[in-house]
């Protein structure tokens, strides 16, 4: 595989309708909002999903949720602990830095591509990979209405001990969701650090493809199939190793402005543009 030489920017343009993209846990699960009323999804949230897309597509992937692990390993120092090489260099304190990056860089595609901290308790020798590809958090682009409701759980799951002709009690709750919204999201690869992780064209195209494909088998109660959508992936690729500009000039070539008001909302009511760039190849891709 070829490894990346030129700088790669990108921009998404999600919708959100009646589901909860990413909920706080220190705000009783309600959908994050900034100061302003803007909703926001975390990078953490976005790099899950990729990483959850890449699996499907069979890449290797060390940072699984337990949900969807696709091996015997219940855990990140497990899965590391099943490498003896680099199993062998982390117990070791003048360890191989070198050689142990490269051993999980060319072992896991999110090392390689996101990067990972290795330090965990009992080893003698910590490893801190940086991975060229950053992404921003997804941003709305106009202020989002949250709506709450009280839900019932109501499916008497243990039996009633003083009648067990009676079903127990029900449990009373909150379901929190975006009623519409329009997010936008930023990222780039570096080659300069595609260099050194063996990130390669390859791995950038699988990128591209998790990203258009992003809500693929992402599905829940608080996210029901339809409810969020790529619509457009905005993929920049310069023709050197620096680029030929920065990426904020880059990423603010793309505007989402709301044209019309037409109900129920949707992403035809916005005008998706892209301002070109001299001599900057740009490709736009619809999602899935």
């Amino acid at each position: 595989m070829t490894t990346l030489t030129n700088k790669i920017d990108f921009a998404v343009v999600v919708t959100v309708d009646k589901a909860n993209p990413n909920g706080d846990p220190l705000n009783g699960n309600r959908p994050r909002q900034d100061f302003n009323g803007h909703g926001e999804i975390s990078d953490v949230a976005i790099k899950r999903k990729l990483r959850n897309r890449l699996q499907d597509d069979n890449q290797a992937i060390l940072v699984q949720s337990d949900e969807r692990r696709n091996d015997a390993f219940r855990s990140v120092r497990d899965r590391v602990a099943s490498v003896p090489e680099l199993e062998k260099i982390l117990k070791n304190a003048k360890g191989d830095v070198a050689l142990a990056e490269k051993i999980a860089c060319d072992t896991w595609f999110d090392v390689r591509a996101f990067g990972q901290v290795f330090a965990f308790k009992g080893d003698k020798l910590s490893l801190g990979v940086r991975g060229p590809v950053s992404i921003h958090s997804a941003t709305s682009v106009e202020p989002v209405d949250i709506t709450s409701m009280q839900i019932t759980k109501s499916v008497n799951s243990t039996t009633n001990a003083k009648d067990p002709s009676q079903k127990t009690s029900d449990t009373m709750g909150m379901k929190h969701r975006v009623d519409f919204g329009v997010y936008v999201f930023y990222g780039s690869i570096n080659p300069q650090l595609a260099e050194r992780t063996g990130f390669s064209k390859e791995d950038a195209e699988a990128i591209k493809e998790a990203l258009r494909t992003l809500f693929a088998n992402d599905a829940s109660s608080a996210r029901p199939d339809g409810s969020m959508e790529v619509n457009k992936l905005i993929w920049w690729e310069h023709n050197s190793k620096l680029g030929q500009y920065s990426s904020a000039k880059v990423h603010r070539t793309v505007n989402v402005t709301r044209v019309k008001d037409d109900f129920p909302p949707s992403i035809e009511n916005y005008e998706i543009t892209v301002a070109p760039l001299d001599n900057l190849a740009v490709q736009v891709y619809d999602g899935l």
